[in-house]
C-alpha cells in the first residue's frame, strides 16, 4: 500500500533535526577529544579517569538499554497485549535493591574496571574467559541489530532511506565513541535522553489534543481492556501477569543493571524514564481504536505503527516528525556507543592486559583503536542483520537468554562462598544449554494465541478499502526487546509434546530459569569435587555492605543511648532549668581579662 496516500512524508526541516541530533553528538566527542588530550592510560579513556559524577551517569545509565528497538515495540505492547507491563515499575524496584545491595559493593570495593576480572579472582581464568567470550558475541549481535532494525521500521513508512540511516548513525556512534571515550559516552547520553523525552512528549501531547484531554484516553483504554494491570494468575505459561512482571521481570532486570559490562562501568542506582513511553502507548491505542493500521494492511510489521502514528498526527507540522526519528535513533546511539566502550574495556581488561606488558600510554591508544574497530563491526553486523530474515528474532532472543545463566555465575560467586571453579563452569555451560532450548524451542514452537492472550484490534471505523490485511492474532517472538512479526505456523498435530508446555513458557521466565539451573549445578557439582574452603572475604557479599547491617547497628546504638540516659537521670537526677550545665574554660576566660 502507498502510504503517501494516508500520511505525509519526511520533508527538509525533519532532515534538518535529524542532522542535528547527529552533529551535536559527534561534536560531544571531539569537545572530549580535545580537552582530555592529556590522557595518558587506558583508566581515563575507558573509565573516565573514574571522576564522573552522579547526575549525567545516573541519566546515561537511565539511557543506555532505551534503544530504538524498545522506543518502537514498546507501545505496541500495550497497543496489543493491554498495560500489565506497567507493572514493571515494581521490578524496577526490587532490581534496585538486589543491584545495589548485592552486586554494587563488591565490585566498588574490588575497583575493576572489566565485571569479569571478578570471575578470575573469584575461580579461574577459564571463566572469565568464557563470560568474556560470551559478552563479546552477545553485545556484537545485539549492536548490530540495534542500528538496523530501527532504521528497517522508519525506513517503510518515513520513507528515510535505509542504508544512510544506518551508516551515519554507525559512523557518528564510533567517532564519538573513539573519540572521547566513556565521558563522551555519559554526556552523549544525556543529550540524547533528552532529545527522547522531547519526541515522546511531543507525540503525547498532540495525541492528547487530537483525543480532546488525557481522561478520552484513559476512558477509551479502559474500554478496550488494555488497562488489565492486575492479573494474579500463577500459570508461568501465560505471557504476561502479575508473577511474571515482576519475579520474571527481576531476573532480567539485574541480569541487564547488575552485572552488565555497559551498565558496571557507571555504576549507581537511579530513576528511570518509563513514564512518558507508558502515555505514548495508550494514546496509540486511544488515536486507533476504530481503526487498526496494521489489521488495514498499512504497515507491514507492528513496529511500524509508532512512526506511522508520528507521520499520521504530525506530518503537517514540520520538524517534528524528525524530532521523533531523532528520539528513536537516540536510543540506538545511547544503547550502541555503551556496547561499543564496554567491548573496548573487556577486551583490554581481559584479553590484553594479562598477556602483554603495554604501557598505560599504548593502553590508551589501544583502547581507542578497539572502539573504532568494534564500531566498524557493529556497522557489518547491521548489513549482515539484513539477511537474517526470521533468524533475526531467533538471534535477539538468544541475546536476552544469555544473561541468565551469566546472573546465575556472578551469583553463585559472590552469594555462596562454599562453589568452586568446577561448579562454576558447569553451571553456566548447564544454564547456557537449559536457556537456549526453552528459548529456541520457543521460537519454533510459538505458544498459542489463548496463552499470548492479543486484545481485540478493529478496523470499523476505516474510510477506505483493506486490501491485503494481516491477521492481527499471529503469534509474535515473546520478547520484549525486539521488532514483532508474525511467527510461522505448526499444524497441531505435529506439535511434540514439550511444545505446548515447557516451549510455552512465558519468555519473561527463560531468565530465571537460566540462572537457577547456574546456580543449582554449580552447587551440586562443587559439593561432588570438593566445597571451597577459603574464600577471600572481599570477593563474597560480607554482613557489613548491606543497608540492613547498618540500620540494625544504628538502632542498637539508638536503644544504648537511651539506656545511658535513662541510668544517668536515676543516678543525677534530672537537669535543673534554671542553671546553665556547661562547663566554663576558666583559662582562656582568665587570659581575655589579662589582654
Amino acid at each position: 500500500i502507498d502510504l503517501s496516500k494516508y500520511i505525509g512524508s519526511f520533508v527538509t526541516a525533519d532532515y534538518v533535526v535529524f542532522a542535528l541530533m547527529l552533529l551535536v553528538s559527534a561534536a560531544v566527542g571531539v569537545y572530549f577529544a580535545w580537552a582530555d588530550r592529556g590522557q595518558r592510560s587506558s583508566g581515563d579513556f575507558l573509565m573516565g579517569g573514574r571522576r564522573l559524577t552522579a547526575l549525567p551517569v545516573s541519566l546515561s545509565l537511565t539511557a543506555s538499554f532505551m534503544s530504538a528497538i524498545t522506543v518502537l515495540s514498546n507501545p505496541v505492547e500495550v497497543y496489543r497485549y493491554g498495560a500489565s507491563i506497567g507493572l514493571y515499575g515494581l521490578s524496577y524496584v526490587m532490581m534496585v535493591v538486589v543491584t545495589s545491595e548485592v552486586f554494587l559493593p563488591v565490585f566498588y570495593r574490588l575497583a575493576v574496571t572489566s565485571t569479569y576480572e571478578y570471575l578470575e579472582l573469584r575461580f579461574n581464568r577459564a571463566t572469565r574467559l568464557l563470560g568474556t567470550a560470551l559478552f563479546i558475541v552477545q553485545t556484537i549481535l545485539y549492536t548490530g541489530i540495534v542500528i538496523y532494525a530501527p532504521a528497517l521500521a522508519l525506513n517503510h513508512v518515513t520513507g528515510m532511506d535505509l542504508w544512510g540511516a544506518v551508516i551515519s548513525t554507525g559512523l557518528v556512534c564510533t567517532f564519538y565513541c573513539t573519540m572521547g571515550g566513556l565521558k563522551a559516552v555519559v554526556w552523549t547520553d544525556v543529550f540524547q535522553l533528552g532529545v527522547m523525552l522531547a519526541g515522546f512528549l511531543s507525540v503525547i501531547i498532540r495525541s492528547v489534543v487530537l483525543q480532546g484531554g488525557v481522561f478520552p484516553i484513559i476512558s477509551d483504554s479502559e474500554e478496550g481492556g488494555r488497562l488489565n494491570f492486575w492479573d494474579f494468575d500463577t500459570n508461568p505459561l501465560k505471557r504476561h501477569t502479575f508473577w511474571t512482571i515482576t519475579v520474571g521481570g527481576t531476573f532480567v532486570w539485574v541480569s541487564i543493571y547488575g552485572i552488565n559490562q555497559a551498565q558496571v562501568q557507571r555504576y549507581i542506582s537511579c530513576k528511570t524514564g518509563k513514564l512518558q513511553r507508558f502515555c505514548s502507548r495508550m494514546c496509540l491505542y486511544s488515536v486507533y481504536k476504530h481503526c487498526d493500521p496494521w489489521t488495514a494492511g498499512l504497515v507491514s510489521a507492528p513496529d511500524q505503527l509508532m512512526p506511522y502514528l508520528v507521520m499520521d498526527i504530525l506530518g503537517d507540522y514540520p520538524g517534528l516528525p524528525g524530532l521523533f526519528v531523532a528520539a528513536a535513533y537516540s536510543g540506538s546511539l545511547s544503547t550502541v556507543s555503551s556496547s561499543i566502550n564496554a567491548l573496548a574495556a573487556v577486551t583490554v581488561e581481559d584479553l590484553i592486559k594479562p598477556h602483554t606488558h603495554m604501557s598505560e600510554k599504548h593502553l590508551a591508544w589501544t583502547s581507542k583503536g578497539l572502539s573504532l574497530a568494534y564500531g566498524a563491526l557493529c556497522i557489518a553486523m547491521a548489513g549482515l542483520a539484513s539477511l537474517m530474515g526470521g533468524i533475526l528474532q531467533a538471534a535477539i532472543s538468544i541475546f536476552g537468554i544469555i544473561g541468565g545463566p551469566l546472573l546465575g555465575l556472578f551469583a553463585l560467586g559472590i552469594l555462596c562462598p562454599i562453589a568452586n571453579s568446577k561448579g562454576a563452569l558447569s553451571g553456566l555451560v548447564s544454564g547456557l544449554v537449559v536457556s537456549l532450548w526453552v528459548g529456541i524451542g520457543a521460537q519454533v514452537y510459538p505458544p498459542p494465541a489463548e496463552l499470548t492472550r492479543p486484545l481485540p484490534l478493529t478496523t470499523d471505523g476505516c474510510n477506505f478499502t483493506i486490501t491485503g490485511g494481516l491477521n492481527w492474532t499471529s503469534t509474535a517472538l515473546p520478547t520484549q526487546l525486539i521488532p514483532i512479526t508474525t511467527a510461522p505456523a505448526h499444524n497441531a498435530d505435529s506439535r511434540p509434546v514439550l511444545a505446548d508446555n515447557w516451549y510455552s513458557l512465558s519468555y519473561l521466565y527463560f531468565s530465571p530459569i537460566g540462572t537457577i539451573t547456574a546456580v543449582g549445578v554449580g552447587l551440586i557439582v562443587s559439593l561432588f569435587t570438593g566445597w571451597q574452603l577459603k574464600v577471600e572475604p572481599r570477593l563474597t557479599l560480607m554482613k557489613e555492605d548491606t543497608t540492613l547491617y547498618y540500620l540494625i547497628r544504628c538502632f542498637k546504638d539508638r536503644v544504648r543511648r537511651l539506656d545511658l540516659t535513662k541510668d544517668r537521670e536515676k543516678e543525677f537526677g534530672n537537669t535543673n532549668p534554671a542553671f546553665c550545665d556547661v562547663e566554663l574554660d576558666l583559662t582562656r576566660s582568665s587570659i581575655s581579662h589579662m589582654k
